[in-house]
């Protein structure tokens, strides 16, 4: 009986994973993402668990917790357009779903440090490569129950039949293409049907579907037999045993503490002064931004390098040791820390100079988050709980994807743009209308505001009728139903209710770049050359 229930299992278990191969190549198959990829994965959670449910394993209760991300994550694949927000969202999800199978029976994630993190993504990556194969073949030593009799099948008859079958096959379509003419005229349609091109993709989309359906089978396996460990790499012992003496590391910290701490007095002495103008070997103040921010980002980001390999690798072998230790690293991150508030500051300078990109928007939304991360760290070296780190790095990373999502970058950076604009800045048209369909509501709002200056209004509708000139030459947007996407579809909802009052725009495509000729006679051109950093 448990033989039996156990075969059951492996077919439902092969079943499954099949379908959801064939899942995957109609949600995907030469069709741009859109609600595709939410619909796959909730079908891949939902089997999984319906699978592992019908052999009572149930998910650890710290493990349901991964399905926050894993859903929010995930819809806002569908929500946001921008390319880098929705690359974070996509790895977010795919990342959050493999600890979840790496930790479904023992919820041990929260625990979880970088060690365990490597070391479990290889177990399945094995678990992907090896369990598969050993379900398809029935050799997977923890499922064959024996029940006193030996069963062992073999593939080869089925091979030797099909051989054997196929001359009798090819004679007898011979003699029934010769008795009836409408047979053979179907035979010949069908055989015309099987061009090399046809039979080419054929052959590459079931390859690929075996294959997936293949991975899935090890995936399933590992989250049933193999996320039970409870062992924690590095819990007892150190990964990496300390061999750095104190008086090394103290040297190393206190002479980078030295170099901050001057760097943070001339900030202070010139740059937090407010004064109106910096000329320095000829850069202006907001060219003195523009070189600054971005190195002084590296030097925060490389600071919580040092800080992190130092604690690991440093001997600490008294409790005075500790103290002096945790006291340098406390004095150092608060002056990264000020460090960042200086970047901060020639942001916002620069952008005030230059206009918002989206480049300059990731950056300043990244910092507040280094800084929070920056914290931690003195936090957990207080706490003595350096193991954490991890996964508060992780937690970083996952709240500053959701403020990107939250904030709606390109819609963000047209409304600042316009603004500016409003306030007697510039307003790059061309630029505004490279951003993705995320800004159009942004945009097409603006444009039908009654308080929005003329010349803004005519570079707001160059921009929008760029960005619809873009979208008629792009063959994405014929779109099927699984490349439904919120943006698109509420980008295209805006403009319906301004299309008529943009027909006075008029579209010059013969030469390239396109241009656009607003109702005033300006000209828009609708590319932009310039690289917006």
């Amino acid at each position: 009986m448990i033989a039996m229930e156990c075969i059951k299992m492996r077919k439902k278990l092969l079943f499954t994973s099949l379908f959801l191969g064939v899942a995957f190549d109609i949600l995907f198959w030469k069709k741009a993402p859109g609600i595709s990829f939410i619909i796959f994965i909730v079908l891949c959670l939902a089997a999984g668990y319906l699978l592992l449910r019908a052999q009572n394993i149930r998910p650890a209760r710290k493990s349901l917790f991964l399905l926050v991300p894993i859903i929010f994550f995930s819809v806002m694949t569908f929500v946001r357009s921008d390319p880098f927000t929705s690359f974070l969202n996509y790895a977010l999800t795919l990342f959050t779903a493999a600890v979840l199978v790496m930790t479904y029976r023992s919820g041990l994630w929260i625990l979880y440090g970088l060690s365990d993190y490597v070391a479990n993504s290889f177990h399945l990556i094995g678990s992907m490569l090896s369990l598969g194969w050993a379900q398809i073949t029935n050799t997977d030593p923890q499922q064959k129950i024996s029940d006193g009799r030996k069963h062992k099948k073999s593939v080869w008859p089925i091979v030797r039949g099909l051989l054997l079958a196929f001359p009798a096959l090819l004679v007898f379509t011979a003699l029934f293409s010769s008795a009836d003419q409408i047979f053979a005229q179907r035979l010949d349609d069908f055989l015309a049907n099987l061009n090399p091109e046809k039979l080419t993709e054929i052959i590459f989309r079931g390859s690929y579907i075996l294959i997936i359906a293949y991975f899935l089978v090890g995936i399933i396996r590992h989250g049933e037999s193999r996320s039970q460990n409870k062992k924690l790499i590095g819990l007892d012992k150190p990964t990496v045993a300390p061999f750095l003496g104190f008086t090394e590391a103290s040297i190393i910290l206190g002479s980078v503490l030295l170099l901050f701490s001057a760097f943070v007095t001339i900030q202070f002495q010139y740059f937090f002064s407010g004064q109106a103008n910096i000329v320095i070997e000829g850069f202006t103040y907001s060219e003195y931004a523009r070189r600054g921010f971005g190195e002084l980002v590296t030097v925060a980001v490389f600071s919580l390098i040092l800080l992190q390999s130092l604690s690991v690798i440093t001997k600490r072998e008294s409790n005075k040791q500790e103290k002096i230790f945790s006291g340098l690293v406390v004095g150092l991150v608060l002056l990264v820390i000020i460090i960042l508030a200086s970047s901060f500051q020639r942001l916002f300078l620069y952008e005030s100079a230059y206009g918002f990109s989206q480049l300059r928007t990731y950056s300043h939304v990244f910092m507040i988050w280094l800084g929070i991360l920056l914290m931690a760290v003195v936090a957990i070296e207080i706490l003595k709980h350096q193991r954490a780190f991890v996964n508060i790095a992780l937690l970083v990373l996952m709240g500053f994807t959701a403020s990107l999502n939250i904030l709606n970058v390109d819609g963000f950076i047209a409304r600042q743009n316009i603004n500016r604009a409003v306030h007697g800045k510039e307003l790059d048209a061309s630029y505004l209308s490279t951003l993705t369909s995320d800004a159009v509501p942004t945009l097409a709002k603006a444009y039908s505001s009654l308080d929005l200056p003329l010349k803004i209004k005519d570079g707001v509708g160059a921009a929008i009728v760029c960005y619809e000139a873009s979208k008629e030459t792009d063959d994405s947007h014929v779109q099927s139903w699984q490349s439904f996407h919120f943006s698109d579809w509420n980008a295209a909802r805006e403009l319906d209710a301004v299309r008529d009052s943009l027909k006075r725009y008029q579209i010059q495509e013969d030469d390239w770049p396109t241009v656009v000729i607003s109702p005033n006679g300006t000209e828009y051109s609708c590319h932009n050359f310039l690289f917006f950093d």
